[in-house]
């Protein structure tokens, strides 16, 4: 059996940690043993050992964008990082960004093999950086994240960095869950019209667009229904002040006060999904946008800003509707054309779930991963 290292300097359980939970849950437990490094305890921590797998915790400082390779591979932390590698005898190690720095000389100290998954497409290296990521082994999340990491023109041939998309667990997801569950929970009417929306507070995932989206349909459809699951998910102060403004705004709103509910986070949020008719992703950006695929996984069609991954995942026309983003009032007009028509959305939610489960599913995802570990093994 082999032994894995997966390495985050994040704790809390955004996208990435998400696939970390994943990938523990379907990765061939005969042919490998699954590690977590972090910095800290925090609810991905607890989540891991849940499922059975070992946790180690290392107190450092994630790496910033402006790193010195030759420098950073020196800190102390790189170091101890190479005893543990060595201690736990670790065969193989996937480091996110911010643990990259220090993980990729340890590796190297302790003669294992590396790998690393851009999940942002904001880490563009700097010119001091670009030999240290070409000799890595890396994968990207989408195209929009391996094309902005790449910058343009690209320092290294995107053939060398593959897309790998995170997968959706279609056994978990799927459009047969009770949507009437969160619905009661919440008290609303069996008949209500009910959009969707799930997202940590950060001021790239758009709440204050969907805020103007809802007044705009409440406008016309006074008696519609708003749901928006997630919560200031990393403690950034500009998050919990984004966080802070949005929810006065809503208490200020006449039309939102009553119509629209911030629910936080959800361990259930494929309940969230379920009793939405519509979910809308305003986003001024998405590197992937996994609520969306999650959504049409579960049959709901989509109503998401095209900016980024969303235009690789979602069908415009086919499995919901691609705007403009930052476009309030084209995702309300679209939003506004699925909730009219009962036929449409069962139509577009179908084709959705059939995206998903053809090109996007967890299953799929998982053995792309284990294909490029056994690689790196020497396995196959």
């Amino acid at each position: 059996m082999k032994r894995l290292l997966f390495a985050s300097w994040y704790t809390g359980l955004g996208g990435g940690e998400t696939d970390l939970l994943s990938l523990l849950e379907t990765l061939d437990a005969s042919k490998y043993e699954c590690h977590l490094l972090l910095p800290a305890e925090g609810r991905l921590s607890e989540r891991w050992r849940g499922l059975g797998g070992r946790t180690h915790i290392l107190s450092y400082r994630g790496a910033s964008t402006l790193f010195v390779p030759k420098i950073w591979a020196q800190f102390p932390v790189a170091h101890r990082l190479a005893d543990l590698l060595t201690r736990e005898r670790i065969d193989l190690a996937h480091s996110d960004y911010h643990t990259l720095p220090f993980l990729a000389p340890a590796a190297r100290r302790a003669g294992i093999p590396l790998m690393w998954t851009v999940h942002g497409w904001w880490f563009r290296p700097k010119p001091w950086q670009q030999a240290f990521f070409r000799r890595l082994r890396t994968v990207a999340r989408s195209k929009a994240i391996r094309d902005g990491f790449l910058g343009a023109p690209p320092f290294m041939s995107a053939d060398v960095v593959p897309v790998l998309y995170s997968g959706v667990d279609t056994k978990r997801f799927h459009p047969g869950l009770d949507a009437m569950r969160l619905r009661r929970e919440l008290g609303l009417g069996e008949g209500a019209k009910v959009v969707a929306m799930a997202g940590r507070f950060q001021r790239v995932k758009g709440h204050h667009i969907f805020q103007d989206m809802a007044e705009r349909l409440l406008a016309e459809l006074p008696a519609t229904q708003f749901i928006i699951a997630g919560d200031d998910t990393f403690g950034a102060a500009a998050d919990q002040r984004y966080r802070d403004a949005i929810l006065a705004r809503a208490a200020d709103s006449a039309a939102l006060r009553d119509n629209l509910r911030y629910i936080g986070f959800r361990e259930d949020i494929e309940m969230v999904y379920a009793a939405a008719d519509v979910v809308v992703c305003p986003s001024e950006f998405e590197s992937y946008g996994k609520a969306n695929l999650e959504a049409m996984a579960c049959g709901r069609p989509v109503v998401s800003g095209r900016r980024g991954g969303p235009a690789e995942t979602v069908a415009d026309g086919v499995t919901g509707y691609l705007v403009e983003s930052g476009d309030a009032v084209a995702l309300a007009a679209r939003a506004r054309r699925l909730l009219g028509d009962a036929e449409l959305r069962g139509k577009m939610g179908r084709a959705g779930r059939q995206r998903v489960e053809t090109g996007f599913s967890l299953a799929a995802a998982t053995a792309a991963y284990e294909s490029i570990f056994d690689e790196l093994l020497q396995l196959s």
